[in-house]
């Protein structure tokens, strides 16, 4: 991922809580020098000093097949976006495009059964924990389990880089850059507003 210096992010405590709350991700790996994406939710797990991205694809997707022979995994998650009118700063310039992004490299393998139930144990008690009926894996029939393993494959990709770009005008200067944080908040879009609180946090740290 191409990051100039002004928006490249080391921290990597904040890349990981990035990862945690964006964790709707994708996972790209290749082919014959074909590239295949699938969009899917994944984990963020920590094994003694290592740490792992894991989760769940369909069994008859094809991409299972390429997962333990590509090299390098690729697995991109993506933040709030939002455009940028030329028009919110001080000066002549051209629009642009804001946005948070963190790409992950690492090497996959499958996960055994008991990895599996595991994997899925976790995420189901990140979404579900806080509802009011909360559907968790000790709360399903052993029949619905097993018919479920059956038509998915679990794996799990050991991080080996990271890189994260947060793209949020941090080039520009404090006047232009308060305007802009105005401006997205009056955009009456989710996204620009989720992006003008990330703006403002920044300016906290």
């Amino acid at each position: 991922m191409y990051i100039p210096k002004y928006f490249k992010v080391e921290n990597a405590d904040e890349i990981l809580d990035f990862v945690q709350k964006n964790s709707f991700g994708t996972i790209v790996t290749t082919e014959q020098g074909k590239p295949i994406a699938t969009h899917l939710p994944l984990g963020l797990n920590k094994k003694g000093d290592d740490y792992y991205i894991t989760g769940h694809i369909a069994y008859g997707n094809p991409q299972v097949g390429t997962l333990e022979t590509c090299k390098d995994v690729l697995v991109m998650f993506q933040g709030p976006h939002a455009y940028i009118s030329s028009s919110w700063y001080g000066h002549e310039d051209v629009p642009t495009w804001n946005y948070q992004a963190v790409h992950i490299y690492g090497k996959a393998s499958i996960l055994e059964r008991d990895e599996l139930i595991e994997e899925l144990t976790i995420m189901m008690e990140k979404y579900e924990k806080h509802r009011e009926n909360p559907i968790l894996w000790d709360n399903l029939s052993p029949q619905l389990l097993e018919r479920q393993l059956k038509a998915i494959v679990g794996f799990k990709i050991k991080v080996e880089d990271i890189q994260a770009a947060y793209k949020l005008s941090q080039n520009r200067n404090d006047t232009d850059y308060m305007n802009i944080i105005d401006q997205l908040q009056n955009e009456g879009d989710p996204d620009s507003e989720q992006l003008a609180a990330a703006m403002k946090k920044r300016l906290e740290n």
